[in-house]
């Protein structure tokens, strides 16, 4: 069930892991190619490998100083690309809901040691951060009495913020806000607990 779980709150590798080996295969292919018509003494379909090889330990001779940037550039963004998507741990939008899950902390893979052994076999709610801001927004809305187009609500792994514009001449109760936020947040149990920020605009709207 953790592995579920995993799989659930986690972006997958497979893609980008993918892509690389798409890469690597056809590189590799290409480098065979090249090398084999050279061996029969056919020419070359793009460059003699001795060529590459002597043009690439003559740089940065022999090319654009800007050329030579661009390439050098967009390997650096797809080195970084790749590096990244190996060490993030590429969390979802989504947070485990009210902690209960069945399984195990046997045969757990990698990277789920974040998620607490479970209580038993029962169910696993994973929910997306927009259904989660939507039910916060609601709280936030009735206990600052605002319509709802005055809460915004945005939820990450580790923080809620509820950005909230009053309407003008009635001030707003950050302090009631805050608590109806937590008071649902805590309802919810969510894993990883975000921790709730309560941002009250300084200018408000005109009321209807």
């Amino acid at each position: 069930m953790r592995r579920i779980i995993y799989r659930e709150t986690h972006s997958p590798r497979a893609a980008v892991a993918t892509v690389a080996a798409v890469l690597v295969m056809v590189l590799a292919a290409y480098g065979l190619l090249e090398a084999g018509v050279h061996a029969i003494g056919q020419p070359a379909w793009l460059i003699e490998p001795q060529v590459a090889a002597e043009r690439m330990a003559a740089l940065p001779s022999g090319i654009s100083p800007v050329l030579l940037g661009v390439i050098g550039a967009v390997l650096a963004m797809a080195g970084l690309f790749f590096v990244l998507n190996a060490v993030l741990p590429g969390r979802r939008a989504r947070h485990l809901l009210n902690g209960q899950y069945g399984g195990q902390a046997s045969g757990a893979g990698p990277g789920t040691e974040d998620l607490p052994a479970g209580p038993g076999n029962g169910p696993s709610v994973v929910v997306d951060d927009e259904v989660i801001a939507s039910a916060l927004a609601r709280s936030a809305r009735l206990a600052a009495n605002v319509t709802p187009e005055q809460v915004m609500v945005v939820v990450s792994q580790r923080q809620v913020i509820v950005n909230v514009r009053p309407t003008s001449g009635v001030p707003v109760d950050e302090t009631s806000v805050l608590a109806a936020v937590q008071e649902e947040l805590d309802e919810m149990a969510l894993i990883p607990a975000p921790q709730v920020r309560i941002n009250v605009s300084t200018s408000g709207v005109i009321g209807a």
